[in-house]
Order: structure tokens, then sequence, then C-alpha cells
């Protein structure tokens, strides 16, 4: 099992919105596997990681901000620990860049949608603003109705392409934006053991 820590340092706050995220993991011998997929028989440099690990560090990514920093904080207490290092970070960037290209090809598609939706309704619009109208004389009480429905049917077959691309879009460019920061966050090493100097010792004379 593994025993990540996220530990959030509120430097230089603003709206109780964080700053600074540090992402601290320990990594050694024990802790190693449970960062990954029990069931993938791939070498380390591959496996993918595992869902908890994935859910553990998305379920801090609402407080990740535009203007917030990551960093990921590997505490490692002795040289052998520090050959699990690069491994384990190889895997997190990979997994991240795959689940960030996934979301930007799902942004592509929703505006290469909502384009041509967009399209065609004002296709759709200008051919009943435009013919329609004309097969009715403008004396007859049956042309007010009619100019009045097309109106109404306009701003409704328009307005949902519309909402979706003013207002729908910030969602994707945040997740980009969180994997982004995940990928690129940079690596401290903390927790290493430090040699102790001998003092000098002092001789009577």
């Amino acid at each position: 099992m593994f025993h990540p820590v996220i530990w959030y340092e509120p430097e230089l706050m603003s709206n109780s919105l964080f700053k600074k995220i540090n992402i601290f993991l320990k990594v050694n011998e024990q802790t190693i596997d449970g960062y990954f997929n029990a069931n993938d028989p791939a070498p380390i440099y591959k496996r993918q990681l595992s869902q908890e690990f994935e859910e553990y560090i998305m379920n801090y990514a609402p407080s990740i901000k535009r203007y917030s920093t990551v960093t990921y904080k590997l505490n490692c207490v002795s040289e052998s620990d520090k050959e699990y290092i690069e491994p384990l970070v190889h895997a997190i960037r990979r997994h991240f860049s795959l689940k960030k290209s996934i979301k930007e090809a799902e942004f592509k598609k929703f505006k290469k949608r909502n384009w041509m939706l967009l399209a065609f309704s004002l296709i759709v619009v200008m051919f009943f603003q435009g013919v329609m109208p004309v097969l009715f004389n403008e004396e007859h009480r049956i042309h007010s109705a009619f100019s009045n429905a097309l109106d109404v049917f306009s701003w409704v077959i328009l307005w949902k392409p519309i909402e979706k691309l003013i207002f729908y879009w910030n969602p994707f460019l945040k997740e980009i934006s969180i994997f982004d920061k995940l990928i690129n966050a940079p690596i401290i090493i903390v927790g290493e053991k430090k040699k102790m100097e001998p003092e000098p010792v002092e001789h009577a004379a």
C-alpha cells in the first residue's frame, strides 16, 4: 500500500485559494509497488499507475488553480531509494500526458461539433427567415403569427450552440491546465539522511 501525503502550503493566499501545492510521496522498496497497477506485467518504466494513486491525486485537483504551482517532493531516506525516483516520475508524467492528450482531443471534438451545429442552425434560420415569409402575403393575418413563430424558432435553434461555445469550454481548459501542471511539476528530494560530522575532541593540556 502506498502512503502519499499531499500537503498544502498556503503561501501568498488570496481569497482562500492555494498558491502553492506540494505533493509529498514516500519512495522506497516497500511503497513503490503501491503506486502502480498490480495487474500490469510490464517493466517498471512502462507500468500503469494504480487507479487508487490517480484518484488520490485527482481528488485534490480542484484546488489547483491557474496561478497555482505544483511540486512533487519525494521522501527518500537512503541512496537505494533513489533508484525508484526516475521510473515513478516517468510513469506519472506519461500517465498525465496521456490524460491531457485525451482531454485536448475531446475539446477539439467539442468545438468542431458545436461550430458545425451553429453553422447548420444559421442555414436553417436564414432559410426560414428568407424564404418562408415569401410564401405568405404580408397583408394576410397568418403572416404576422408566422413571423413571430420564426423569430422564436430562430432564437431557440441558435441558443444551444451559442451557449455551449460561450460557457462550456472553460471546464476543458481547466482540466488541461491541471494535467499540464501535474506533468511539468518540478521534483524535489527530501528526507535524506545527513552524515553526522564528528565533533572535535578537545585535549586537556
